[in-house]
């Protein structure tokens, strides 16, 4: 279990893997000779990519909206009926609104809730029995430090990476005592420097690029890592909080490091 992953004639599954660090993860693993398959809602943006990347592997694109679970069924069964179980899954796909809570509607929070959250559990509980049948696989789950530290404007998205994390680690616990041969990443990255996040303010912890953070989440795959939080390490976020304690840390990270004032000038992806 502890051996490191290879991603040589490996099947990965990619979502949101059209642009972003999906697309920046999809190239690192085609060039370590793995076969890729990209779900992206965005055709135009996928049948791009998947242009751009066949003189580097084999790579399918395949059309899939997450926020539709019976789509999310539906394709899964055509991938493993067609292609096979993914040996690595990726769940990356994302979405943020940045306004306050009293400005939300129920669309904003069904939408955010679904793509963030359900559908990850929902692309993974289409192949996982798969997965542990044949007891092997990595399963990676791109959450945000969000999940981490509450940030006004930005609730709704918090709440939803809050729930991937819950979900994810509880996922990795549970194939750990079962004792199967499937590692369970969770990735906690800061704003990163892609369209998604345009606008946000400055803080004391820089604005992270998309090559660096793409590279590391492949790192943390290969090597099984269970939390990830980039650029800082898991347990700094957890200490500061305890030994703080609540007016401590949002005085300390929110006020002086400014990362609650961030999201004032978000405008995020046209």
């Amino acid at each position: 279990m502890k051996d490191k992953i290879s991603w040589k004639g490996k099947l990965v599954l990619i979502t949101g893997g059209a642009s972003g660090i999906g697309k920046l993860m999809g190239e690192i693993v085609l060039k370590q000779d793995a076969d890729l398959i990209i779900w992206d809602i965005n055709e135009v943006g996928g049948v791009a990519v998947m242009k751009e990347f066949s003189s580097i592997g084999k790579v399918i694109f395949l059309k899939v909206d997450l926020s539709n679970v019976d789509e999310i069924n539906f394709m899964a069964k055509y991938v493993t009926s067609t292609i096979g179980t993914p040996d690595i899954i990726i769940n990356n796909a994302g979405v943020v609104t940045g306004n306050m809570f009293s400005d939300s509607n129920e669309q904003d929070i069904q939408f955010v809730m679904g793509i963030n959250a359900y559908a990850p559990m929902y692309v993974t509980l289409s192949f996982i029995n798969s997965m542990i049948k044949r007891n092997s696989g990595a399963i990676c789950n791109i959450s945000s430090m969000a999940g981490l530290i509450s940030n006004p404007r930005m609730s709704v998205y918090a709440a939803s990476k809050w729930a991937l994390i819950g979900w994810s680690d509880s996922l990795r616990l549970e194939m750990e005592i079962t004792g199967k041969n499937i590692s369970v990443t969770t990735v906690m990255p800061y704003y990163i420097d892609t369209g998604m996040f345009t606008g946000v303010g400055r803080s004391f912890i820089p604005l992270q690029h998309a090559d660096f953070v793409a590279g590391k989440v492949i790192e943390s795959i290969e090597k099984r890592k269970a939390m990830v939080i980039i650029p800082m390490k898991y347990w700094m976020i957890r200490l500061m909080q305890g030994l703080l304690g609540v007016k401590g840390f949002d005085l300390i990270i929110g006020k002086w490091g400014k990362v609650y004032q961030t999201m004032k000038t978000f405008t995020g992806r046209k």
